[in-house]
């Protein structure tokens, strides 16, 4: 009866968009226990048909909504699977609570210093690279981890903390991929992901699918990040924040992009289309996350000019990336760096070899003391690219100077 039971208990959750962590919580209310005695390892033994839920199975329907017979019953006939956000949890919990607990008691206000940690570190990653930040950011991560683990706290603090422990997942995810440790920052997003379905929070689990999603397209992992992508905008449903579903079509579009092909390149575009449209839904009295500050016209145009010059179409690219760098904060030096190797990459495209060389110095000068994976690995392109005009006086000159 398991191995029948489990598809359907794992189809019902998903109709319901629920976590295996908000079933456990729903099914101790439908019992009126207290605490969390199911837990969301219990749900992915009883949908593995590990085990069974037995004296649980009436509580399990009520939860659910449905009788206990479509619990019991044998397997609806089964459907393409089509890839959510609970296929990407790591498969045991890392925030599983001690026993003891004998860290002491959390109340609001280590949240709030936690809150303001997490954002500190996200205004400076707009001005330091992943190498500068790496330290403070998981030492971060670990001392909020400890805290939820050992601690004892309301439900309400509890799902605070959680909520940050997402935030700073999600930051601390992006510093570590911006400095090279990729599979660390996968291990990080993943704890994030978890942290954000165990607090309810289908907006921050989106970010942190979109940023894992956006990795895994960049280091060779294009067909698990288009899935991810696309778990990430399904997840947050229709009703999601403007800003939230400019970001999740923003994020798909570059991992259609990557995935190759005349019809992700189509899906590419429509997610863009999306992404505008969703953006200018937004207005001053749509209250946003304060992880979104940055979803605005201007990054859009940047991944629209980005989309454009991996499709290879740089009359398209290059007024764009122009635009966006006449505008851009110099301040913003990894950024700047960045924008301008895809520019250079534009002008190559275009069989303008002179001015891919002059946007490449700039890039290279921008880029020479900055600890960061992304825009070194944004210098190899741009030197590979422009080593097929090697004959060219001003590129032969730029590969001199900058091929080490």
């Amino acid at each position: 009866m398991g191995s029948a039971m489990g598809p359907n208990i794992r189809r019902e959750r998903q109709r319901l968009r629920w976590s295996q962590s908000r079933l456990a919580r729903e099914i101790s209310r439908a019992a009126g226990i207290a605490g969390d005695p199911v837990g969301r390892q219990g749900i992915s033994r009883w949908e593995t048909g590990k085990r069974t839920p037995r004296e649980w199975l009436p509580f399990l329907a009520a939860a659910l909504g449905v009788p206990v017979e479509t619990l019991s019953g044998p397997p609806a006939p089964a459907e393409p699977h089509v890839p959510t956000l609970a296929d990407f949890l790591p498969p045991e919990d890392p925030l599983e609570r001690l026993g003891g607990r004998t860290g002491g008691r959390v109340g609001g206000g280590q949240v709030d210093d936690l809150r303001r940690r997490v954002h500190g570190l996200r205004l400076a990653d707009d001005f330091l690279a992943g190498g500068d930040l790496i330290r403070p950011a998981l030492r971060d991560l670990r001392r909020a981890v400890r805290m939820y683990r050992e601690h004892s706290f309301s439900e309400l603090t509890g799902r605070r903390l959680l909520a940050c422990i997402a935030e700073l997942a999600q930051i601390s995810g992006w510093i570590a991929s911006d400095a090279g440790r990729y599979e660390e920052a996968e291990h990080i997003y993943r704890l994030g992901l978890s942290a954000a379905a165990q607090a309810g929070d289908r907006t921050l689990a989106g970010n942190l699918a979109g940023s894992l999603a956006y990795q895994l397209s960049n280091t060779g992992r294009e067909s698990d990040g288009l899935d991810l992508a696309r778990a990430a905008l399904d997840g947050a449903g229709p009703h999601a924040l403007p800003k939230a579903r400019a970001l999740y079509g923003d994020r798909l579009a570059w991992s259609a992009t990557k995935a190759g092909g005349t019809g992700n390149a189509q899906a590419a575009m429509r997610a863009l289309g999306e992404a505008g449209e969703a953006l200018a839904q937004d207005s001053e009295g749509t209250e946003s996350p304060g992880y979104l500050y940055w979803v605005d016209a201007g990054e859009l145009r940047v991944m629209e000019a980005r989309v454009y010059t991996e499709l290879r179409r740089p009359l398209r690219a290059v007024p764009l990336l122009r635009g966006v760098l006449d505008a851009y904060d110099a301040t913003h030096t990894r950024e700047m760096a960045l924008y301008l190797s895809w520019l250079a990459v534009a002008y190559a495209d275009a069989n303008e070899p002179e001015e891919a060389a002059v946007t490449a110095d700039r890039m290279f000068t921008l880029a020479a003391d900055l600890a960061s994976e992304r825009t070194a690995e944004r210098g190899r392109l741009v030197l590979a690219r422009l080593a097929e005009f090697r004959e060219v006086p001003e590129v032969r000159a730029v590969l001199r100077s900058h091929a080490a």
